[in-house]
């Protein structure tokens, strides 16, 4: 029983500074891809992790603007455009296949973007598995 406890507390603090770790980084300066960027989320009914590829270009302040009006895009909110891919999946390796590996034109530019990604679709397989929320970071 003391052993069980042990390992809960040791389990416990290793998830806190994980969770830690991870918040602070979230806060970082990244670089957006002008490659375009994804929206991801999970379709319970159907039971598939699913992301949205939308182009974008990026102005002289680096923000994300509409290709054809050149408006900066909101980060919050319904996005009102069409994406011009999509992709629906089981699993994150399935969608990082798809999305990394197969021939097709190249809609991820930047190493760090395809890394977010990988992260973003496990943690969206995670929450599909155990019946969780699932809230892109």
């Amino acid at each position: 029983m003391i052993l069980k406890r042990y390992r809960f507390s040791v389990m416990n603090t290793i998830v806190n500074d994980q969770t830690e770790i991870n918040n602070q980084l979230s806060q970082r300066f990244i670089a957006l891809d002008p490659g375009g960027y994804f929206l991801i989320y999970l379709d319970r009914e159907a039971n598939l992790i699913c992301t949205d590829h939308y182009a974008n270009d990026i102005n002289d302040q680096g923000l994300a603007v509409d290709p054809d009006t050149g408006e900066p895009l909101a980060c919050r909110g319904k996005v009102e455009r069409q994406p011009d891919a999509q992709f629906r999946a089981k699993t994150a390796k399935e969608l990082c296949i798809a999305i990394f590996e197969e021939p097709q034109t190249s809609l991820v530019t930047k190493l760090d973007h395809a890394a977010y990604l990988g992260r973003e679709f496990i943690r969206a397989e995670i929450a599909l598995a155990q019946a969780q929320e699932y809230i892109q970071d």
